[in-house]
């Protein structure tokens, strides 16, 4: 309780921080004032329609992939699982930038649901590659790489084929929020409070997945029921987060680690704090990638996979990576 307390008060001070840096610098007292009383000005047109929204955006985007991330490793008590290494993301994206350039007259209202189907189908291959996710930990990366390096040459190419829209198609491919509004996050905020709260909901079932599946069948768990279960909650946020956002990398692969190496009491705490722990992640990059080269902006994808790069490759290098801690 005290560790995501702490969590939450860092992620309310970088989303504090953001209000204040911008092309336009704001000093506390007028921010406070504007945030107290908006008088319609351009300073508190600033702040209300332009850098809080994003910043809550960004936080939320954050505990959804982080929550992703921390089912798909319970699932498949694979520490090397999240939505980018399993081939969600990539999944979700494909028939999104489809949909997109050859079914312009779709709605992106239903965009999420055309996410939803495509990360499912991904990772389902992915852990049939893995032999259902009991294979080893690399057999579960390289067969969710491989399936996300096919998804994205499928990606590459309707790029080609897009003309004119393919600088906005790079751009959100690249994952950011740059320029998300209230609408965006009341878009994507549903589909992680159904991946948060249906992990809430299963925390009995994940702690039992936790020792071994052979001691959850015994206890009494139908995993035919549980797995797809799982499976459907870890895709949703992602499938929620993408349409907005973009693939942002290495949210949903690190947050879990993070949180193990925390000792949370058990595991629905270990939940609560690896949402905390992403949207944390997540504003920060956000915070970095809008101050870092102003007046220009870069991608939060690209600050997350650079910190989330080094720290996958350390996973895969290290032999004492585990799914043990806090559950």
């Amino acid at each position: 309780m005290t560790m995501i307390m702490f969590v939450l008060a860092a992620t309310l001070l970088v989303v504090v921080i953001g209000l204040l840096i911008g092309t336009k610098q704001l000093s506390l007292p007028k921010v406070l004032s504007v945030l107290l009383a908006p008088d319609g000005k351009i300073d508190s047109i600033l702040i209300w329609t332009l850098r809080l929204p994003r910043s809550l955006a960004a936080a939320t985007g954050g505990a959804g992939l982080a929550i992703s991330g921390y089912l798909l490793q319970a699932l498949t008590r694979n520490p090397l699982a999240g939505p980018d290494i399993t081939g969600v993301a990539s999944g979700a994206v494909a028939p999104i930038v489809c949909c997109f350039v050859f079914f312009p007259w779709i709605s992106s209202v239903y965009y999420p649901f055309v996410g939803l189907a495509g990360g499912l189908a991904a990772a389902s291959v992915t852990l049939w590659v893995s032999r259902g996710g009991q294979g080893r930990p690399l057999h579960l990366a390289l067969g969710g790489i491989s399936i996300s390096l096919l998804l994205g040459a499928i990606t590459t190419y309707v790029l080609l084929l897009s003309g004119p829209q393919t600088p906005s198609l790079l751009f959100w491919l690249s994952g950011g929020f740059q320029g998300r509004s209230w609408p965006h996050l009341l878009y994507m905020t549903p589909w992680v409070l159904l991946g948060l709260g249906g992990a809430l909901a299963c925390q009995r079932v994940i702690g039992m997945l936790a020792l071994s599946e052979h001691a959850s069948i015994g206890m009494g768990l139908n995993m035919n029921f549980w797995k797809p279960l799982l499976l459907l909650l870890a895709v949703l946020p992602v499938a929620g987060v993408a349409p907005v956002a973009g693939p942002v990398a290495f949210v949903g692969l690190v947050s879990p680690h993070i949180t193990r190496l925390l000792k949370p009491q058990n595991t629905g705490w270990s939940i609560a704090l690896t949402a905390a722990i992403g949207a944390l992640m997540t504003v920060t990059a956000d915070l970095i990638a809008r101050s870092v080269a102003l007046p220009r902006e870069l991608p939060v994808g690209i600050i997350t996979a650079l910190l989330g790069g080094p720290f996958f490759v350390y996973l895969v290098q290290t032999r004492s990576f585990s799914l043990k801690g806090g559950q």
